[in-house]
């Protein structure tokens, strides 16, 4: 029996238990100053928790710098997290030795931004797919050929024009179809997939996610989706969880979350895209969230979204939301969350800042005639 067949069997059990399960994740990373003073600590992934079941994507969204590499990377213990579990098939990945360790990685995999990067450029592509089956063991030369030529065609790639290229004599999208491959090559649960598709463009962007959901039901595969586009990550995803500055802010199910945002950072993340009414015509003109991200070295107190929040109250910055379930397997990190009206809010003190006041607008200079061009 295959891993895929065992997996399979055992959710037919009729046992739901997570296939991957963090809780309380902490990742930071100390900063030396100029002189070596230490210079502070960027505080990447401050208490984060979420599950992932058998055969399904959790999508994780959020600006660029919100920590969501980390958290991937903290995921497979690359490095390992400063404090929390990742508990992966049963095992606790932050308590695993090195066999452990590497046996539990056999079964998450990573595929990664940049397709040609991640690809050693002096190999060929059957080196390059048959890497990690040599790593963990696995056949023999003749059974491993077979097998990266399975591969290759699995993923699109047609073994006998492609297996002895080398990655500059490839497109990205036929790259990125190669270190899909590599991925799979050795029957996975899960695979980490860290904006693997942002470099593509929007066609070959397309074709690699439906790569992705081809090979999720084939080889009942679960993924943990990290891209900063949101319309992208709704097609792909079963949940969806939104990151800011280190934090999860909301998480929930992908329709649910788009119909019915209940945190006003993912109400302006979906505002920020552009769209057309399907019923009307009219075009959504996109609404950039104003200010800029705090400083992970120094984050605010209470809520961390309070200093671009058009709904923070002084309690925002005296105490720190928790995620709670306003709907169900819907989760929100809010105190005053969007299925309030702004009429239940408290008024706000006189004098309370909680926010930057914003910067105002710079008059701008005539615009200036071009200069008429002889010819």
């Amino acid at each position: 029996m295959t891993a895929v067949e065992e997996r399979t069997a055992g959710d037919r059990s009729g046992a739901r238990t997570p296939l991957l399960r963090a809780r309380n994740l902490v990742q930071e990373f100390p900063v030396q100053a100029a002189g070596g003073v230490k210079g502070g600590v960027v505080h990447a992934v401050s208490d984060v928790s979420f599950d992932i079941y058998r055969g399904e994507t959790l999508g994780v969204v959020g600006e660029t710098g919100s920590g969501k590499s980390t958290l991937a990377r903290s995921v497979i213990q690359l490095p390992r997290p400063k404090s929390g579990v990742v508990e992966f098939q049963g095992t606790d990945l932050m308590k695993a030795g090195r066999k452990e360790l590497k046996e539990s990685r056999r079964q998450m995999q990573m595929v990664y931004q940049d397709p040609f990067g991640s690809l050693n450029p002096r190999w060929r592509v059957s080196e390059l797919v048959e890497e990690p089956l040599v790593g963990h063991g696995q056949g023999n030369a003749s059974s491993r050929k077979r097998r990266v030529e399975e591969l290759l065609d699995l993923v699109g790639l047609d073994p006998s024009q492609y297996a002895k290229r080398r990655p500059f004599e490839l497109s990205g999208g036929q790259c990125q179809r190669v270190a899909i491959a590599r991925a799979v090559a050795l029957e996975p649960a899960l695979i980490v997939a860290d904006e693997a598709v942002s470099s593509l463009d929007v066609l070959i962007q397309a074709q690699v996610l439906n790569l992705f959901e081809k090979l999720r039901r084939e080889l009942n595969l679960s993924y943990l989706f990290i891209a900063h586009d949101l319309a992208m990550v709704k097609q792909v995803s079963d949940r969806v969880a939104v990151m800011y500055l280190g934090q999860l802010a909301e998480i929930g199910p992908a329709e649910g979350m788009y119909r019915q945002p209940l945190h006003p950072y993912t109400s302006a993340l979906l505002d920020s895209i552009p769209r057309v009414d399907p019923v009307t015509g009219a075009a959504h003109r996109p609404v950039a969230l104003p200010g800029e991200p705090p400083s992970p070295i120094d984050p605010p107190s209470g809520c961390r979204f309070r200093t671009r929040c058009p709904r923070a109250q002084l309690k925002c910055a005296e105490e720190a939301p928790q995620l709670v379930e306003r709907l169900p397997g819907h989760q929100v990190a809010c105190h005053f969350p969007l299925d309030v009206v702004e009429a239940d809010l408290p008024p706000k003190p006189a004098g309370a800042t909680l926010a930057p006041p914003p910067v105002p607008a710079q008059p701008t200079a005539p615009a200036q005639p071009a200069p008429q061009q002889t010819l």
